[in-house]
């Protein structure tokens, strides 16, 4: 509320709302719609329609099943479960139990939201890397809990060091967050540090809780990624999530799942039935048909998506003066640094917007090492990448004129 142009808290909002601001994402994208014609390099949102095969088997679905409009139970339906099931096996070597581990989600978002509701008590702590994905630290901070930052080595690569990890690990201590490949750097973490992270987890009796978008989109080769998912000794201390609204173009379903340790499960089936009773039934319809059918087009969306990082990495190139940035190995955003006297990537971000009607999300959200950066995401549409380039270009030589 406003109040003489200061703002106060409505006598009706709790504290831990109003601690927590909203995504510096979505901010841009919605100060971005109000711009007409702007070139959006903000949102993470693939510009790839939802492949044929699973909207024609939900279609046939929606005609012949008179129970997709329903409920479903509360850890999703028994016929995803046990698909999710096989396909976790098949992928990463590991047995788990459909009933007894595999939790159906309305996203990644959402999952991460009940883990953290499930394991945090007011002043715990969750290690998280530094720069990560902006609305983790806002989902820890929304639990009660504290985000506490490792930070990530620009000057390698964006990767991080395993003993910078050991003297963040205290008392209060209850989970490292991480993303891999990673939003918003690119960045692929070494096997070797991940299995370092995971020894440090079982000596310490920590939970792991893998956000997991991005596994198929890979620019160095399948083998540069290495999951800690197929450690079958760190189940007890994992939990994976995997989203459908990246590698299968399904962000508006809001499907993805969860693969976790027995007891973990039970409690966050509870807070999912309070939250939202069950994830949609017909996104999971799709989910079965994403996991048992042709998956053809992953060539073809990461064939397309590495096209789109020559593109923007080859546009950056081109203004060397404004940025400098790490290629990036996995996902689809890159990290760049900006350069001359821009020092708040906020105000950078707004100027760019209001002056170039180019949209991109300050650094500063995604961690203390995110100031001074900005990011871009580059699944959307050449000629949208083209056309925000265009007009920075334009703007800068205005800059420096």
């Amino acid at each position: 509320m406003q109040d003489d142009g200061n703002e106060t808290v409505d006598k009706w909002i709790s504290s831990r709302a109003s601690a927590v601001a909203i995504s510096a994402i979505k901010q841009m994208a919605m100060l971005s719609a109000r711009v007409p014609g702007a070139a959006s390099l903000a949102w993470g949102l693939p510009s790839f329609p939802t492949p044929e095969p699973i909207r024609r088997a939900v279609e046939e679905r929606l005609e012949g099943d008179p129970a997709i409009g329903r409920y479903a139970l509360p850890d999703g339906l028994a016929e995803l479960r046990r698909t999710i099931a096989e396909s976790h096996s098949r992928d990463m070597g590991v047995e788990v139990d459909p009933d007894r581990n595999v939790m159906v989600t309305a996203g990644n978002m959402e999952g991460v939201t009940l883990v953290l509701q499930a394991i945090l008590n007011p002043g715990d702590e969750v290690i998280v890397t530094d720069p990560c994905f902006a609305s983790h630290i806002q989902q820890i901070r929304l639990q009660g809990g504290n985000p506490v930052f490792w930070p990530m080595l620009e000057d390698e690569n964006w990767q991080p060091r395993i003993d910078g990890l050991q003297g963040l690990i205290g008392n209060r201590t209850k989970a490292i967050l991480l993303v891999n490949p990673a939003n918003p750097t690119g960045t692929i973490l070494s096997e070797t540090l991940l299995r370092q992270v995971a020894q440090l987890a079982q000596e310490h009796d920590l939970l792991i809780i893998v956000d997991d978008p991005y596994r198929h989109f890979l620019y160095d080769g399948p083998d540069c990624l290495f999951d800690l998912a197929s450690l079958p000794e760190l189940t007890p201390n994992l939990a994976y999530l995997f989203t459908f609204s990246k590698c299968f173009a399904m962000s508006g379903w809001r499907v993805g799942y969860m693969v976790l340790p027995e007891q973990l499960k039970r409690q966050v089936v509870k807070l999912h039935d309070l939250t939202m009773i069950c994830t949609p039934r017909i996104g999971q319809v799709a989910a079965i048909a994403a996991l048992q059918g042709d998956q053809a087009h992953l060539a073809k969306f990461q064939e397309i998506l590495a096209g789109r990082r020559e593109l923007i990495c080859a546009r950056l190139d081109r203004l060397g003066d404004l940025f400098s940035y790490v290629r990036p190995r996995g996902a689809y955003y890159v990290f760049p640094k900006l350069r001359a006297d821009y020092s708040d990537s906020a105000a950078f971000a707004i100027r760019l917007l209001n002056e170039a009607q180019v949209t991109v999300t300050p650094g500063a959200a995604f961690g203390p090492s995110g100031e001074q950066h900005v990011r871009m995401a580059f699944c959307v549409e050449d000629a949208t990448i083209d056309t925000a380039f265009d007009r920075i270009e334009a703007w800068w030589t205005k800059q420096k004129s």
